[in-house]
């Protein structure tokens, strides 16, 4: 399941329920629901009452409760903070009559563009990452480059080398691309 849409549906079962305990507790604090707990001690409710009668099997209950809710919440902020959006494979191509599909390594393919565009001259370092869906991949490219006067051939080389080869293998010659480039240089100071 897609973390942002498990992230949607839990939070709101757990809004609608903090929602539906604050409107139950404040039905009973006015006496509409028919059993006002206005003027009674806290301690003393059918709720304490039972809890005392049972106490035995009660709190180890509670407790085991208490450790699957534990759990789920470890594993819930584990995969908000260790998901990611790229790619494992891509899906080269689809076989209409069987429907099977030829997929690559992700990783390799990213691999092998960063390769070819940190051998090009100007660039310090690259980072290629591969997004979207195995069928509809968007390739994401940030390169650091020591020639901040040389943009436009640098551009032309990484287009025409690098990302066309990476269309040519995936046999996608409209794969979107983002390239960020980063000169390196620091803003100065404003006086």
């Amino acid at each position: 399941m897609n973390v942002d849409r498990f992230n949607r549906i839990a939070l709101l079962a757990v809004g609608t329920l903090l929602l539906a305990a604050g409107v139950v507790g404040l039905l009973a604090h006015t006496d509409a629901l028919g059993w006002s707990l206005r003027d009674r001690v806290l301690a003393d409710s059918p709720v304490s009452r039972y809890a005392a009668d049972n106490s035995r099997w009660l709190w180890p209950v509670v407790v085991a409760g208490a450790v699957v809710v534990l759990v789920l919440a470890v594993k819930w902020m584990l995969a908000v903070l260790l998901a990611t959006d790229r790619l494992r494979t891509v899906a080269l191509r689809t076989e209409p009559d069987t429907g099977e599909h030829t997929t690559l390594a992700g990783p390799a393919l990213e691999e092998a563009v960063r390769d070819q565009i940190e051998a090009y001259r100007g660039v310090a370092s690259a980072k290629v990452r591969l997004l979207g869906e195995p069928q509809k991949p968007i390739m994401a490219v940030g390169v650091r480059t020591s020639a901040p006067g040389r943009l436009a051939p640098l551009c032309d080389r990484i287009e025409q080398g690098a990302l066309a080869d990476a269309r040519r293998v995936l046999g996608r010659p409209d794969l979107p691309v983002r390239v960020d480039l980063d000169t390196g240089r620091r803003p100065g100071r404003v006086v």
